[in-house]
């Protein structure tokens, strides 16, 4: 059960388990990961640092994860530096899971028919709800997703309005290699999961960390 600390100038803050970190970062790294296996089946991609494998995953052929993972790592340093060493290593262990879920996931369960907007739009929920759990719990998945969560416990910016403008650009990107109907759905996946993320996670709403 969450412990409550008394916080001068707030009511309350609640402070996470152990149990309940690990169960959330679990729980968010399956939710990100079968809507990234989603994406991938309807040929489309997201935004952030995964959007990024996307790209290189498609231009090249080489394994997602492995991209994912390698992507990720100059962001280290960074989030050690600016969000401190709790955030960085909770969010290195959702990037490492999240990266082999999408290895092992593939050879769990198949896919036969999926529509892209049904795709987009859901893939673009579960990407949202599996950013929202981690957030809640002082992690990320590296990457854009930590400069966006620095900017808004520093300045206040909306982390779904950070993370909107820097996919828009990632997805444009896109039309180098992926065809243009696609990337329209793909684009549909962004906003839904940047809508979420911008309704759903403000500063100050949720005191646990």
């Amino acid at each position: 059960m969450a412990r409550r600390v008394l916080v001068p100038g707030r009511m309350s803050e609640l402070r996470h388990t152990p149990f309940e970190d690990a169960q959330a970062l679990f729980a968010g790294t399956l939710f990100v990961s079968l809507a990234l296996i989603l994406l991938n089946q309807a040929g489309l991609l997201t935004g952030g640092t995964a959007g990024i494998a996307f790209l290189l995953h498609y231009a090249t052929g080489l394994s997602f994860g492995s991209l994912f993972f390698a992507i990720n790592l100059p962001f280290y340093g960074f989030a050690w530096a600016r969000m401190g060493r709790e955030f960085t290593l909770k969010t290195f262990a959702a990037v490492s899971l999240l990266a082999l879920m999408t290895e092992a996931s593939p050879r769990l369960f198949a896919i036969d028919r999926l529509h892209p907007g049904y795709a987009a739009v859901l893939g673009g929920l579960l990407l949202g709800a599996g950013v929202l759990f981690l957030a809640r719990h002082r992690a990320s998945l590296g990457g854009v997703g930590v400069v966006s969560l620095y900017l808004q416990d520093r300045h206040g910016w909306r982390a779904g309005r950070v993370q909107l403008a820097i996919d828009a650009v990632i997805l444009l990107l896109a039309l180098l290699v992926v065809d243009p109907p696609r990337v329209g759905w793909s684009v549909l996946a962004a906003v839904v999961m940047n809508l979420f993320l911008a309704i759903n996670h403000r500063p100050g709403r949720y005191l646990a960390a």
